[in-house]
């Protein structure tokens, strides 16, 4: 098992780097000094986040008989999130800093222990200066902290209220200093020892008005931006049930945007302000639920694998009681070594019957499931399987980055070559058509012609400019697993063993770096096997 905070900050930074330089990910508005907490996918990332969707898409709707899909609103009706408890109770508990201003989660500060010094304010004799206002300041003697350290921090604080007064902080008198010994405290700061204020509820989700000349005081004219996609399954489950005639077990798949007012978004797209949920909901009899979250766990793993993210690098955390959400009999964590640490990427939850019951009593209307062979009348229960589209391309894109050492022995200068071993199905671009010079009419005309063969089936790239190795290692580094090289073989000269290679081409694999002969003919149908 791995270390939960083993981190690899500089991985980290090169990717983050490479997907700006190479039209992976941008920071939204970054012309304007950025948007927190929102990013804009660029042509390579576009490609890879909707390649990943089509699979996901594929192979839970469309070679499945028993599960169909859906495109709910993003902007949701007001009662349908009080139904579901989001409406009062999807908030967060968050104190802040009262010296950095930061804002943090309550019920993640880890607890701490120490000596609090405390003051009743300051002042500064030669200005006038003078506040009183409490503040305390906790010091962890085992980190070679002692009193000036806390007389440091306080004076920084009581200098916010100086107004524009030119007095150094270093310069305040403190007042009041009394210490105390505290044990397992949550009210300070671990960053700097700061005081936090006491935790308040801070609400998660986006509100907006509906209607032109709504007011702003009618509750009818209020609506969210979804904060999830699972809720606008739920109260289309019943339409679904009687206009698709399916019988239990079924599911319902959604792709879709989802909205949070995150606090602190943080390591670049895994925590986001606005994010794409792909999402099951299968709904079954009572007695399946336990079983089918178990068969659904499995499948989901071994969705990761084929998508590139092998299954020694997830963790499945099985959630305990008193930390799943109340409704849950069982819900696991599919989590990824990502290089900030191991982080959630999935749930496959067990939600019984909370959600549909609770549609059911707030709507006024029936939504039980008739069974016609045993002519029973009941709510179905739910398993859902909830994952990430941001994190798994993230997860994607952190497990596919290489830098691959090509030095050969006894050469003077290092030769690596970045690559992205994307796995072909979700790569952006399947194929790389190279002619082999430029200024060749012939040479153009055949690749274009190779490129219009492919073009209406996949993405491919056309590039005739600097020397075919070099144009390699391009393609190498945004993970474009064929190139396909046109020589003067193919236009009808003979091969080196003297053989006639008319109408081939050379295929150069991107892992491999090797290369074969595949006949024009031949190369849809041998590209098309190997990119699904």
């Amino acid at each position: 098992m791995a270390e939960r905070e083993n981190t690899d900050p500089q991985k980290m930074e090169k990717i983050v780097s490479l997907c700006k330089s190479k039209g992976f990910i941008y920071q939204s508005a970054e012309l304007y000094g950025g948007l927190n907490g929102c990013w804009d996918y660029g042509p390579l990332g576009a490609e890879l986040k909707r390649n990943l969707k089509d699979y996901w898409w594929r192979k839970n709707v469309q070679e499945r008989d028993d599960i169909l899909g859906m495109d709910g609103s993003i902007l949701t009706h007001h009662a349908v999130l009080t139904a579901s408890g989001h409406v009062g109770g999807f908030s967060d508990p968050m104190c802040d800093c009262l010296l950095s201003k930061a804002r943090l989660r309550a019920d993640q500060i880890d607890p701490q222990s120490g000596t609090a010094y405390h003051y009743t304010g300051a002042s500064h004799a030669e200005s006038g200066f003078s506040v009183e206002k409490p503040f305390s300041v906790l010091i962890d003697p085992t980190a070679n902290q002692n009193e000036n350290n806390a007389r440091k921090v306080a004076k920084q604080y009581y200098a916010q209220f100086l107004n524009g007064q030119d007095v150094p902080a270093k310069k305040l008198e403190l007042a009041g200093e009394s210490t105390t010994e505290e044990v397992d405290t949550t009210k300070y700061n671990p960053e700097n020892g700061s005081l936090l204020t006491e935790a308040r509820e801070f609400n998660l989700m986006f509100q907006t008005k509906m209607g032109a000349s709504s007011d702003d005081n009618d509750p009818n004219a209020v609506a969210y931006l979804r904060p999830e996609t699972a809720q606008t399954i739920f109260v289309q489950y019943k339409n679904v049930l009687d206009s698709s005639r399916v019988k239990l077990p079924f599911g319902i798949a959604q792709i879709g945007k989802a909205f949070r007012n995150e606090i602190n978004p943080r390591n670049f797209t895994f925590r986001s302000r606005e994010f794409e949920q792909m999402e099951i909901e299968f709904f079954c009899r009572p007695e399946d639920g336990l079983r089918l979250t178990e068969e659904w766990l499995e499948t989901r793993l071994s969705f990761y694998e084929e998508i590139g993210v092998p299954r020694e690098k997830l963790h499945v955390l099985d959630v305990p009681d008193g930390e799943r959400a109340h409704y849950s009999a069982k819900t696991y964590d599919i989590e990824y070594e990502f290089p900030f640490g191991i982080q959630e990427l999935e749930g496959v939850a067990y939600r019984g019957a909370y959600d549909l019951t609770k549609h059911q009593e707030h709507s006024g209307k029936n939504i039980e499931y008739f069974d016609e062979e045993t002519k029973e009348r009941f709510i179905p229960h739910v398993v859902e399987p909830s994952a990430g589209c941001d994190r798994t391309v993230l997860a994607v894109l952190c497990e596919s980055y290489d830098v691959e050492d090509l030095t050969k022995e006894g050469a003077k200068k290092k030769d690596e070559r970045t690559v992205m071993r994307f796995k072909p199905c979700i790569a952006p671009i399947k194929a790389a058509i190279l002619p082999l010079l430029k200024n060749k009419p012939e040479l153009v005309a055949k690749a274009k012609e190779v490129q219009h063969l492919l073009q209406p089936f996949m993405n491919v790239f056309y590039d005739e400019t600097a020397a075919i190795g070099r144009r390699y290692r391009r393609q190498d580094e945004i993970g474009t697993p064929f190139c396909i090289a046109i020589d003067f073989e193919t236009l009808g000269e003979e091969g080196p063993n003297g053989e006639d290679l008319t109408d081939t081409v050379t295929v150069r694999h991107r892992d491999s770096m090797e290369q074969e002969r595949i006949a024009i003919s031949d190369l849809l149908p041998w590209l098309l096997e190997r990119l699904r």
